[in-house]
């Protein structure tokens, strides 16, 4: 399956035990500065991911997403730190409930990048085939916001996450 974007390719996973990682590669047309900044800001995660209530941009700083698409509040919010920084290149936050995301940036011609996104996390297989649904629709809405449409959170419904979930369900583990 690759999403009618063109530019999110299926999201892979490995399990081993009940941890699991999965992997996606976006070649996306816009300069690493303007991936970082919707990747590593508060700024540009709201706009496709998730508010950034506490973030502090550093090595071991706190950091406190609230997704904004749950329909159950008291769920929504994730907190954890920063396990790696590297500015423009390495923006990985370990939380809660996801466990380690990480955002990988590479230029790609002059003026693409390529992002490698990896989430390690523990759970059932569930839980991973959520995953796996949720972070594919959440790229669609981060090409969105590349793209100057940032997501309007009001309008949010769970049937593209569906479809998703059913699609990379009937690939088996």
């Amino acid at each position: 399956m690759s999403d009618v974007s063109g530019f999110i390719e299926r999201g892979t996973s490995r399990t081993e035990g009940d941890t699991h990682t999965l992997h996606w590669v976006l070649r996306l047309p816009h300069p690493v500065a303007e991936v970082w900044r919707a990747v590593a800001t508060p700024e540009g995660l709201s706009g496709w991911l998730a508010a950034a209530d506490v973030f502090e941009p550093r090595l071991g700083g706190a950091v406190s997403l609230r997704w904004l698409n749950d329909e159950t509040p008291d769920d929504a919010v994730h907190s954890g730190r920063v396990t790696a920084w590297d500015p423009h290149v390495v923006a990985e936050y370990t939380i809660d409930l996801h466990g380690r995301c990480r955002f990988h940036l590479e230029p790609a011609g002059d003026a693409g990048t390529t992002l490698r996104f990896t989430n390690e996390l523990t759970g059932d297989d569930a839980f991973r085939l959520d995953c796996l649904a949720g972070w594919h629709d959440h790229f669609g809405f981060l090409v969105d916001a590349l793209g100057g449409r940032p997501k309007d959170w009001s309008t949010w419904s769970p049937d593209r996450w569906r479809e998703l979930r059913a699609d990379y369900a009937s690939d088996g583990p």
